[in-house]
């Protein structure tokens, strides 16, 4: 099933005030409702290869998986949705290309990148994530962020020995425990939530988030909400405006309409008995 009508996206990626050029990589698929930003890291040049390598590989895999795997349903070894599944092992496979050529490149010795994606199917969106690039939603007037950073901080916030609030004010946020490219492996995250018409899913580096507070994110897009494109534009501007001290990605996807899933007569049959 095409999602292209069914959800409107935009996209925008700024070199920001303090960098001399841009290791942030942004990708999306309207038609299998697909969206993945990156935001390389290690040494001049190397960061945009790793975040173009993730973009590039997720991407691939994620079509030829959605034309493959044509049926919805619960993968029964994880409890995850097929889709979700599909997600998970296209970054997985990124990590472990970023790394492999990490290996073999001398002047991409060290490169690796942080990553967040989503998958739209089904009234439904998996979004993973490896580091501290975030997803959020906003919901009618409620916005939250939807994934927890791979950070040191996060994980002292975890512990108790900061407070959300004290967090957002510190200026150690840049310590990421996880990444793509940094090891053989890598523990991907994902998670699935329901989609509603009028739902806006935000990804974006830390390039605004550590810039720009979650009021004022939430804020410009309910000012500026008629126009994604606006959006974008207007969150880059502010965080430029708070000293655009690293890229800046934004990636809007707004739900216009339902996209539920053809369901055979079996499934709906199955359906009936288990409600």
């Amino acid at each position: 099933m095409s999602l292209d009508g069914k959800i409107k996206l935009a996209e925008i990626s700024d070199t920001g005030k303090v960098r001399e050029h841009n290791e942030d990589a942004i990708g999306a698929n309207a038609d299998i409702g697909l969206l993945v930003l990156a935001d390389g890291m290690g040494g001049y040049n190397a960061g945009e290869v790793a975040s173009g390598i993730a973009v590039q590989t997720i991407s691939e895999l994620c079509a030829e998986g959605a034309i493959r795997e044509v049926r919805n349903g619960i993968d029964p070894t994880t409890g995850l949705m097929r889709q979700s599944i599909i997600l998970r092992d296209a970054v997985a496979r990124a990590n472990k290309i970023i790394y492999q050529t990490a290996q073999s490149q001398t002047h991409c010795e060290g490169m690796g990148t942080t990553l967040v994606t989503a998958m739209f199917y089904d009234n439904r969106v998996s979004i993973a994530h490896v580091g501290d690039s975030r997803a959020y939603r906003l919901r009618g007037k409620k916005f939250e962020q939807l994934t927890l950073d791979h950070s040191l901080l996060q994980e002292l916030v975890d512990r108790g020995f900061y407070s959300e609030e004290e967090a957002q004010r510190s200026t150690n946020r840049n310590y990421v425990t996880r990444a793509l490219g940094v090891e053989p492996t890598v523990e991907v995250e994902v998670n699935e939530h329901d989609v509603q018409q009028g739902d806006l899913i935000l990804l974006c580096s830390d390039g605004l988030s550590d810039m720009v507070e979650d009021d004022d994110i939430h804020l410009t897009i309910s000012t500026f909400n008629a126009s994604l494109d606006v959006v974008g534009q207007q969150l880059v501007q502010l965080a430029n405006e708070h000293g655009g001290r690293d890229n800046i990605s934004i990636m809007l996807a707004e739900v216009l309409d339902s996209f539920a899933a053809k369901r055979s007569l079996k499934e709906r049959i199955i359906g009936i008995f288990r409600s």
